[in-house]
């Protein structure tokens, strides 16, 4: 019997305003199990950009480490992302959340001039010269746009990071509620999940049918 496909997951923390959004975080981990396969995940070594409280939205003066915060979803079975390989994963998958545009990128910050933090340009561009498929939800695709280059990407339709998906190369498709673009060329699949004003149900129909094209992707 063939072992199970597996998939890496990059988290960036825990809470979507300051890590990674927990419906698209757990809702993924729920398609790639429905769909037979198995997953990991993996997060930073290093201090989250800051701490938000999730009733008033307003920044505290905690610090958190995002790899300690991913192991509240992860139910403490997450490893460090300088330990990613792709020879030990068949697929990469990005949920979205804040913290993919301030601990995985600066995009929250400076838009197209963006940089992407260490352990994630690694990771992702070395799967994506395995020629491994690469998934990422809500926000985070402009890091795929930002390193990978002509990547074709969703974000639902807001025109502002349309206009920085183009300044850094790529190129956005409106999408609506569940909705993915797949890129062939460059083997990548995004979805806009929380990008536009969802309900639960949608963010989980986004996660199944990206996990489910992601799956067809690793067997081509």
């Amino acid at each position: 019997m063939k072992d199970k496909k597996s998939i890496a997951v990059v988290l960036s923390g825990c809470g979507h305003l300051d890590g990674a959004e927990i419906h698209e975080a757990t809702l993924t981990l729920l398609a790639i199990h429905r769909a037979g396969a198995e997953f990991q995940c993996y997060a930073p070594d290093r201090e989250q950009f800051h701490v938000i409280n999730h009733i008033t939205g307003e920044p505290t003066e905690e610090k958190r480490n995002i790899l300690v915060e991913s192991a509240r979803i992860a139910r403490g079975n997450v490893k460090s992302l300088q330990d990613y390989s792709p020879e030990n994963h068949d697929a990469l998958v990005l949920p979205g959340g804040f913290g993919a545009a301030k601990n995985l990128s600066t995009f929250a910050f400076d838009g197209s001039d963006c940089t992407v933090e260490k352990s994630v340009e690694k990771a992702v561009t070395d799967t994506h010269r395995a020629g491994k498929p690469i998934g990422a939800l809500c926000i985070a695709p402009v890091i795929l746009a930002k390193l990978i280059n002509g990547a074709k990407v969703t974000l639902g339709n807001d025109l502002q990071v349309e206009e920085n998906i183009v300044k850094m190369g790529g190129t956005h498709t409106a999408t609506g509620h569940g909705e993915i673009v797949v890129d062939r060329e460059n083997r990548l699949v995004t979805t806009p999940c929380y990008m536009l004003d969802s309900r639960v149900d949608q963010i989980a129909d986004g996660a199944d049918s990206l996990i489910r094209e992601i799956l067809v992707l690793s067997k081509e």
